[in-house]
Formats: C-alpha cells, structure tokens, sequence
C-alpha cells in the first residue's frame, strides 16, 4: 500500500469526485455559525481529502470510530476520507465487519420518524448504514455512520452492492500482506472458465428441459390413470352382487319342494351363473388394462426424480462455475470453528431489497489452541500480480498477529481447490474470535460484531424478520440453482466464549442443512 496516511488533497481529483468549493463554502458558514465550544469540537473534526491521483474502484471503507473518521481504499491506497458521525451512548455503531448490502439514493427512515438519511448504502437490515447526514464533531447517531451530505453524494455511485465496511473501535488501515495459506489463482483456471461455464449452462439448460418433459410425462400419465381407482370399484361392486345373487340362486334351488319350483330355481341360477361370470371377466379385463397404466406413472415418476436430480446437479455445478468468476468471501469463526463462503449472484432477493448470496459451502475447520484468541483480521486481495493476486490485511482486534492466526488455522485443501484457482482482486479471507451475527442472511456478505465492544446500536433495533424461503427450482423456477433456502433461524448459539458487553445479540445459524458431499 502507498501513502496510506496521507491526507493532501488534488485540485484535479476533486474536480473529478464532485463540487468541493460548494461543500467547502457550506462547511465554512456553518462553522461561522457555532460558539466557541462547538467550534472547538468542530475544530478537531478531521478534514475531507481526496488523494492526489487517479482513483480506481473502491475496494473498503474503513470507519474509525475512535478518530470519527472514514477512509475509503482502492487497489494502491487510500482515495477518500471524511469526517463521520457514529453512534452516541447507548446507540454505539458496532464495532465489526460489513458490506453493503442496499443502496437507495432518497432514503427515508422507518424507524425514525421518516428521517431523510440521503445517499444510504446500508450495512445491515436492521438499520446499519453509511448516509449523508448532520456532523456536530462527535459521535452523535443512532448508530448509523453519517457522512458529509457532498461527500455522501459524490460517493454513491463509485461503490458496489458486497463492497466491505470495517467498522474499527481504533484507528485501522491496511498494510501489504503474504501468506502461503491465501489464494492463489491459476492463470489456466481463470482463461477456462468461461468454456466451463458455457458447457454446463448447456447442460443445465438440457437437464432442466429433460426435468420438465418426465414432469409433464407424469403429470399426464397419473391424468390417464386417475379415474382408474373408480372404475375398478364398480366393476367390483358388480361382480359382488352378480355373486350374492348366484348365492341366493343356489339356496332357493337347495330349497325347492316341488318340480316346479325346482326348475324356476334352475333357470333363475343359470342367469346369475351368467351375470357372474361377465361381471368376473369384466373385472378381469379391466384389471388387466389398468395394470400397465399403474406401470406408467410409476415409471415416470421415477424418471421425474431421476430427471429432477440431475437437473438440480447441473443447475448447481453450473451456479458454481459462474460464481468461480465472481470475488469470493471466506469467514473462520473460532467460536463455531466453521469456514463459510460467501459470493454475490446479482440476483434481486425474491423478497424486495439487495442481492442474493451463494452460501453453499460451510464446513468445519480445525484451529490449534482453540481456547487462544486469534483477534480479527481482514484479508483482502487487492490487485493482480505477476504470480497472483497481492493481499493485505487490517486488524481491528487484538490476539494473535495476522501472520500467527492463519498459521494456527487448518483448511479442508478441497475448499481452496474449489475456490482457490480463480480467485479474483475483492476477495477476501475473515479471521476472527467472534460469531457471525445473525444479521447474516442470504441477502448478505458477512455482517461480525465484536463481542468485546458497544452494540447499542444493535440492541435497539430487532433483529431482521424471519423470511421463507423455499422452491424446488430456484427463485423464478427458473433453475437458478438457489432454491435451498429455508427460514432463518434466530436463537442464539451458545458457543462464543467471548464475555458479551451490552447485552447478548443472536449469533447466525446456517439457513441450510450441513452437506456431506457438498462438491
């Protein structure tokens, strides 16, 4: 990283990130306006700056709420920085690790009497957000991050739906980072991915077809054979009574007294003899054609699930192969001593609000001396290089140092081999002592709290509303692949070993059953 501390500013870059000279004038007449108190505070309320370069895309924001100051990063460095407001006593913003997960360029608040909080990209869906808002110089929300309203404004649209927010209780920026544990991608796996991902499209697209052929085929078959369970009753129900009155024939017969009653009971035998023995082959014959009818539901029925499940294997190998070309998320819990992974689909959520996220793999890792904190480390691929991709890392929680608490920790090699070979500048790789909060959804990245810090700001608001989420195909039956979803669940887990200040806020439990063969 270079010159990440710096704060000069570029009479050109500010041109091109927005109208500095109005957001100065604004910022000078309000400071004309305050006492001499205020004025102090504002005096030490650290300055906007844009770095004196060329900026590229924003990789992180770092929130700093010790210094009530954002600083936001691109591939070489910081890009922008600004003063912020977080949240007052009792409503502290949480100390963690976010993302955004909404944007909304006009947003009026739900929870505060329809306040205007401009610029919003929230953080999480229960009210965390950055937005353009009011900065006395201190910390003074309800636990959202306000930003300068132009500075909010210019910066709304240069970020990106999962770009990650570090909320940090200190000051925090990141410094260049190498480690053999982080990915290393494979030129050979990123030029032919493209190629895979077209040839299992195609499959899933012939298994979904195929799917939905045996689904009519059954549909139609069992439509053949639906009035056949009827027809067999009354043809039964016939033979019975042709049987009991052959029965009663017989009795009368054994009963008759003279010649003439004799030969009445004859000849009334001889019919039913005849009515019983047509009602018996009718019964036979029907049983006979009904039997193959019975045949072809069951077959298709089974080919609709022999169908079914090959259409779900290549919906989801061709959902992992598109996915393999976006950046990639890993989480590692100490308190769960799970790996999670995390990827945007860019699919709308079915339900209104944000973007869907892949959360098809979990699984357990293995982490020496697991009684021993590891703190809370961000890795982040910032660029490409010669040999791969170049990382750095920010810790916002003390334990071991960065370096230490990848060594202590074990991978499953057939994630990383998943994972690893296209891992493209955004990814990231999450070390931490914490949970992952319950505000992790399948509309989220990962959303961590620090246990060891503030979270008024959580603890005021509920927890987001439960949400079912259930198809056999996918969102639109389209075959998305992500119709494994069920209803959160918000209980908390029992397993952090940090001591909770503020209050005990649910930890996220998975939203899916753990898979034994999940590649």
């Amino acid at each position: 990283m270079k010159n990440l501390m710096t704060t000069a500013q570029s009479t050109v870059a500010m041109r091109r990130w927005g109208p500095p000279g109005i957001v100065t004038l604004a910022a000078m007449v309000a400071f004309a306006t305050l006492g001499p108190a205020s004025a102090a505070k504002q005096a030490r309320q650290p300055a906007e700056a844009v770095a004196p370069r060329e900026a590229g895309e924003p990789i992180m924001a770092i929130v700093s709420i010790k210094s009530q100051q954002v600083t936001f990063y691109d591939a070489d460095g910081w890009i922008l920085r600004a003063p912020v407001s977080t949240g007052t006593t009792g409503r502290e913003t949480p100390a963690g690790v976010f993302a955004i997960v909404e944007k909304d360029k006009d947003h009026r608040s739900t929870m505060y009497d329809d306040a205007w909080m401009p610029n919003m990209q929230r953080i999480t869906w229960n009210g965390i957000a950055l937005h353009g808002g009011p900065l006395p110089g201190y910390a003074a929300s309800h636990g959202c991050v306000r930003m300068p309203f132009g500075f909010a404004e210019g910066l709304f649209d240069k970020t990106n739906i999962g770009m990650r927010v570090i909320i940090s209780p200190n000051d925090a920026a990141p410094v260049d980072f190498s480690h053999p544990s982080l990915f290393v991608p494979k030129r050979e796996a990123i030029a032919a991915a493209p190629g895979r991902i077209d040839k299992l499209s195609a499959e899933a697209e012939e298994a979904t077809r195929a799917a939905d052929e045996t689904k009519r085929a059954t549909a139609a078959a069992a439509k053949e054979a639906v009035s056949l369970p009827a027809s067999l009753r009354k043809l039964e129900q016939q033979k019975a009574r042709a049987d009991a009155e052959l029965a009663f024939a017989d009795k009368t017969l054994a009963n008759a007294k003279t010649d003439q009653a004799r030969a009445k009971a004859e000849e009334l035998k001889q019919k039913a003899a005849a009515k019983a023995a047509d009602a018996t082959t009718q019964l036979d014959a029907a049983k006979a054609a009904a039997q193959p009818k019975r045949d072809a539901v069951a077959a298709t029925k089974e080919a609709a699930k022999v169908a079914a499940t090959r259409k779900g294997d290549a919906v989801k190998a061709a959902t992992d192969a598109r996915l393999a070309l976006e950046p990639v998320s890993v989480y590692i819990s100490r308190a769960t001593q799970k790996l999670y992974v995390r990827r945007n689909t860019h699919k709308p959520a079915p339900d209104g609000g944000g973007e869907v996220f892949d959360t098809s793999i979990e699984v357990p890792v293995t982490i020496r001396n697991p009684d021993q904190p590891l703190g809370t480390h961000i890795f982040t691929a910032m660029a490409k290089t010669d040999t791969g991709l170049r990382w750095s890392v920010v810790t916002i929680d003390s334990g071991d140092d960065a370096k230490d608490a990848l060594d202590r920790i074990t991978i499953p090699q057939e994630v990383w081999d998943r994972i690893g070979p296209t891992a493209l500048p955004r990814s990231s790789i999450i070390i931490s002592d914490e949970p992952l909060s319950s505000e992790t959804n399948y509309r989220t990245e990962f959303v961590a709290v620090l246990s060891n810090h503030p979270q008024g700001g959580f603890i005021t608001r509920k927890p987001t509303a439960p949400m079912d989420i259930a198809s056999d195909d996918g969102w639109d039956n389209g075959g998305n692949g992500f119709g494994f979803f069920f209803q959160r669940d918000l209980n908390p887990q029992p397993v952090n070993p940090r001591r909770q200040r503020g209050g005990q806020y649910p930890y996220y439990q998975s939203t899916q059953p753990m898979q034994r063969s999940w590649w």
